[in-house]
């Protein structure tokens, strides 16, 4: 009897958090944090500095023909998460005295297929 598997949506969700934190870096965004966790909130994938902004990046992963996994991967972004989101921003600002900093949360849309990722980032992207 073998061990256990590993959960291929947590490995396909980190492999797009991994790419999607590479595309920033060759952007010039400076990582501040991946998977930073607030005890009763939950997770923050990719906490970002573009310029003299902080930026949130909820990242999604969605396997198949890119326009349809793109668009489960926006639409996964539902207004419960959104707040949850803006709710996480403001714990990672507090916890870090950056309350008077520019802030946003950016949702990056990865599509998987056939080993090929492409990202669609919508920014601003809350009650969008």
């Amino acid at each position: 009897m073998s061990g256990p598997q590993p959960d291929r949506r947590h490995t396909l969700g980190q492999h797009g958090e991994n790419w999607v934190a590479d595309r920033l870096q060759a952007a010039g965004y400076t990582i501040l944090a991946r998977n930073w966790r607030h005890p009763d909130l939950g997770e923050l994938d990719i906490v970002a500095q573009e310029g003299d902004e902080i930026v949130f990046v909820e990242v999604r992963t969605r396997r198949g023909a890119v326009e349809a996994a793109i668009e489960a991967a926006l639409s996964s972004v539902d207004a419960r998460k959104q707040t949850r989101l803006v709710a996480l921003a403001q714990a990672y600002l507090d916890a870090h005295d950056l309350d008077k900093t520019p802030w946003r949360v950016d949702v990056a849309a990865v599509a998987h297929q056939h080993g090929k990722l492409t990202l669609e980032v919508v920014h601003n992207a809350i009650h969008w």
